[in-house]
């Protein structure tokens, strides 16, 4: 299975982002979601319903923002952490 790691490190990009994480594991890819630096500022209730629907999925969520944490559930992840993940990924898509 090709594992992806989705690199959200643009604000206005986390939900693209979070909809092609989404639809890649639709298409049977192992992923893990990174939201680099910001709070997620899209809290209406479709990016809830996505971001609960990824982890129905089996996909993962992280963030090295503390707030995305306790707010949304994402695991916390340092930046070391994220890169060490980033080395094990095949595919890696920046946003």
């Amino acid at each position: 299975m090709l594992k992806i790691a989705v690199l959200i490190n643009r604000e206005e990009q986390q939900y693209e982002g979070l909809r092609s994480s989404l639809g890649l594991l639709l298409a049977n890819a192992e992923v893990q979601m990174f939201v680099l630096h910001d709070k997620i500022d899209n809290t209406d209730d479709a990016y809830r319903d996505n971001l609960e629907f990824l982890e129905e999925m089996e996909g993962e969520y992280f963030s090295d923002n503390q707030t995305n944490v306790e707010k949304h559930g994402f695991k916390h992840a340092t930046i070391e952490e994220i890169a060490s993940r980033l080395k094990e990924a095949d595919v890696i898509i920046p946003f």
